[in-house]
């Protein structure tokens, strides 16, 4: 995907917590959450991000909107480089880029009604105000499928469900392009998930939203995402149109995930990769290829070879040595497949 036809473009995207110590609190170390992370979304698409908890997939999406101060890299939205916008102008770029969080409960305001949530960004942005504003407010929450009459009451008087539609209602309230979904549907019971999953993406389609989907849970991703890149430690391992990496991944790492999904169908069985030993800490990770520690695949080179995130197929990136040369060609060493899961809702 080109520069132009990305509605945002992700470049080295770099996130790094100090580590302090002593009595003068001296920086003495850096947490490497995310390090050098790149992708591209088009307008209308959702990308899914998926990886083992603690991998950096929140971080990604809050550095992106700028909730995290990057330590490097750039966030390009619609050719702006997020990163290097005066306060005035990030500010007028807000509407346009929002997030639902993954705790329905924390992350709405106790003291606030559904209106106050709802209407309070239309009104520092001067969107609406009065009479219009409410009826805005009951129009989104009509749309989110809640009881426009809802407006007065307070977050304690619903549900799990019902209050992730109140942040799916907040979220759109500004008529954003980009919705970060950071585990959006995780918190909520398994009918309540398949909900919300069909009301994403029936907004996606009236609205034209582009959605990042920060996700673990791979049924989930495989239903709601066109494109899917797999993070590992810090760095996308696996960037992939989303049929593609389910039914042929090339990544060590991806084949491990993907077995990993429950099959939803009594007496059929599949073949599980299992996993050697524990996730490498970001605070000192392994020489070489961050994964060789666990790989089965792993060569002399994979512990001295840091391998970059390389295009070996049309469309289709990996980090792995397994699949390319130094001509930047696919290697004719491949990995066994998985078999791919029937297509469906999320149940």
């Amino acid at each position: 995907m080109s520069q132009d036809e990305a509605l945002l473009n992700v470049i080295g995207l770099k996130k790094y917590f100090p580590v302090k110590k002593g009595f003068f609190a001296r920086t003495v170390a850096h947490v490497k959450a995310v390090n050098g992370v790149s992708f591209a979304m088009k307008k209308g698409q959702c990308v899914g991000l998926v990886g083992e908890s603690g991998c950096g997939k929140t971080t990604v999406g809050r550095t992106i909107l700028k909730l995290l101060e990057p330590t490097g890299g750039q966030a390009l939205f619609e050719g702006r480089d997020i990163f290097s916008l005066s306060s005035a102008d990030l500010k007028a770029l807000r509407p346009k880029m929002q997030i639902i969080f993954q705790d329905p409960y924390s992350s709405l305001n106790p003291r606030m009604t559904v209106m106050n949530i709802v209407g309070d960004a239309m009104q520092v942005h001067g969107i609406a105000s009065g009479d219009k504003l409410k009826r805005k407010v009951r129009d989104i929450l009509h749309r989110v499928g809640l009881n426009p009459d809802y407006a007065t009451r307070y977050p304690h008087e619903f549900s799990g469900g019902q209050r992730q539609r109140i942040g799916i209602a907040r979220a759109i309230a500004l008529d954003p392009s980009i919705i970060i979904c950071d585990e959006a549907v995780s918190a909520l019971d398994v009918s309540i998930r398949a909900q919300i999953i069909n009301l994403l993406e029936d907004l996606q389609r009236d609205l034209n939203l582009s959605y990042l989907f920060i996700s673990h849970d791979l049924s989930v991703v495989r239903y709601i995402s066109d494109r899917v890149a797999v993070m590992y430690l810090g760095e996308i391992v696996e960037d992939a149109d989303c049929d593609e990496l389910f039914s042929r991944p090339l990544h060590p790492y991806t084949q491990a995930l993907l077995s990993a999904i429950p099959v939803p169908q009594p007496g059929r069985k599949k073949k599980r990769i299992i996993l050697q030993g524990d996730v490498p800490t970001p605070l000192n990770p392994p020489p070489g290829c961050f994964f060789h520690p666990r790989c089965a695949y792993a060569t002399a080179r994979c512990h001295q070879e840091h391998p970059s995130l390389e295009e070996v197929l049309p469309g289709r990136s990996v980090a792995c040595f397994l699949h390319y040369d130094e001509h930047k060609k696919p290697c004719p060493q491949t990995l066994p497949e998985v078999p791919p899961e029937p297509p469906g809702a999320p149940v």
